[in-house]
């Protein structure tokens, strides 16, 4: 994976027209002389593109893992973007859409069917029967139990497993049609170019009669498998899992790359707090082998700072409880009210360790601070990404919220070409921009990095390679600041941002 800053994008909400050409579109935007986004990212995660990608869950829920859909064009798009950039794509591991060709025969043969044992049943899980310990048991990031009634085409009944939405049902990945179907995904990939795959939802793909179902020892094992399997067709494979943090770093041990989805929140409780202390510890600590990132087309991870829901006394968060909940408070203030409306309960969202919004919204539309948020990040050892609508320093949708109902739809906004060009010249993005270029170009960031002794409300982070280094200083109670770096004649340069 290039040492530079990707995006993270879906085809069709940044200049996409549904239309057949908007993968065309696309690397017209991010490769063609001109566009105000040419050459400014090494890689590009597209989120699903799969068929279709407006199902139950954006693209989650793909009804034929292996097409592209059509509305944004065929894998000979994806292969000649990839001659531009590096391109991450989704395998989603866990589930496939009821509307899928495997899931209908099933529906209409039942246990006849050549695809019966790909699809998880109550009974798949427990033979033996479950109880309400066993069932209590297993971790499921939304109320209620991982399971749907079903009465197939065929008249037969199921109680089938459905981690996330009913429209979701959930692949036996150990049997032999569950092993073929997730083979046959990673070989398509490779065949058009892709050399990173997201694993989505992997953290509950196998499932343990009596066991919480989630990032077991046996998950680990089929994780493994599966990067082995990958990196022999030349892809490196990220894990996406949301856990408490010093969970989080045991994951990384054991995994090519993983989120760091403990800075977001921090970033934001420092710059709310006046205080660098609770980030300052997370840096100590955090695995370097991350994709670093402020948004994605989820939430804003709270479960990623708190404390172990297991035994919270035992395993304290990042910040203490109180200061969460003033935080999560302190967000829906800066958002002007408008993140509560899209979170938790509200809005048909079932995240409820997540609060929608996009992060320039979170941050009060304070454009230093926001790019400040955005030079720590890239300062931080590992990979940055940014979210197509971060890197317009979007404001929430919430008339898309409103015909939608769905919470995380207030940060998923559809662009077009003329809002994306007339964004690219706001201040904010202008700057945030060059900063994405210098972190991408400047050796320094392939050297050495140490957070340097500073107070509590103070951040000090420096990149050194031999004689080229950055610097970057940041006070949280005045927002005063400094990033500097190494000019190619042995001078010193910097960047403002206001």
């Amino acid at each position: 994976m290039k040492n530079q800053v990707q995006l993270i994008t879906y085809v069709d909400r940044l200049g996409g027209r549904r239309d057949g050409a908007d993968l065309a579109r696309l690397k017209r935007l991010l490769g063609e002389a001109g566009s105000p986004l040419q050459g400014v990212f090494g890689g590009v995660h597209l989120l699903p593109f799969f068929d279709a990608i407006d199902g139950a869950d954006a693209g989650f829920d793909p009804i034929d893992h292996r097409q592209v859909d059509p509305r944004l064009g065929g894998w000979a798009d994806i292969k000649a973007l990839t001659d531009d950039v590096d391109v991450m794509a989704d395998v989603i591991v866990n589930h496939m859409s009821a509307e899928s060709p495997q899931f209908r025969d099933y529906s209409e043969k039942g246990e006849a069917s050549a695809y019966a044992g790909l699809f998880l049943t109550l009974d798949a899980v427990f033979p033996d029967g479950a109880n309400e310990r066993d069932l209590l048991a297993v971790y499921r990031p939304r109320p209620g139990l991982p399971l749907t009634y079903a009465a197939l085409k065929n008249g037969e009944r199921r109680i089938l497993w459905t981690t996330f939405t009913a429209a979701q049902v959930d692949i036996a990945v150990r049997h032999p049609q569950g092993r073929a179907y997730l083979a046959s995904i990673l070989q398509t990939l490779a065949g058009n170019g892709i050399r990173m795959v997201r694993l989505d939802a992997v953290g509950y793909a196998i499932k343990k009669a009596g066991a919480s179902c989630f990032m077991m020892a046996e998950t680990f094992d089929f994780i493994a498998e599966f990067a082995a399997e990958a990196r022999a067709l030349g892809i490196e494979v990220l894990v996406e899992i949301h856990a408490y943090y010093q969970r989080q770093i045991e994951i990384a041990k054991q995994v090519d790359w993983v989120y760091d989805f403990a800075l977001p929140p921090l970033v934001l409780h420092a710059f709310n707090f006046h205080t660098a202390a609770a980030l300052k510890r997370w840096i100590a600590v955090r695995p370097t082998n991350a994709l670093t990132v402020l948004d994605t087309h989820d939430g804003i991870g709270i479960i990623d700072i708190g404390a172990d829901a297991s035994d919270r006394a035992a395993h304290p968060g990042l910040v203490p409880p109180e200061e969460l909940d003033a935080l999560v408070e302190r967000i829906h203030a800066a958002s002007g009210g408008q993140s509560r409306q899209a979170t938790g309960a509200a809005a048909s969202n079932l995240d409820l360790y997540q609060i929608n919004c996009t992060f320039f919204d979170a941050m009060g539309r304070d454009e230093t601070a926001y790019l400040l948020a955005r030079a720590i990040q890239f300062f931080l050892p590992g990979v940055p990404q940014v979210y197509y609508v971060g890197l317009l320093a979007g404001h929430n949708d919430m008339a898309l919220l409103a015909r939608s109902q769905v919470g995380r739809d207030i940060n998923r906004h559809h662009y077009s070409e003329d809002e994306i060009v007339r964004d690219c010249e706001r201040p904010v993005v202008r700057r945030l921009i060059e900063l994405i270029k210098l972190r991408n170009r400047h050796a320094a960031f392939g050297g050495d990095f140490r957070v340097e002794p500073s107070g509590d409300d103070e951040l000090h982070l420096r990149w050194q390679r031999a004689g080229e280094w950055a610097a970057l200083r940041v006070n949280f109670t005045s927002l005063a600041y400094e990033l500097s770096f190494s000019t190619a004649d042995g001078g010193l340069d910097s960047l403002v941002f206001s």
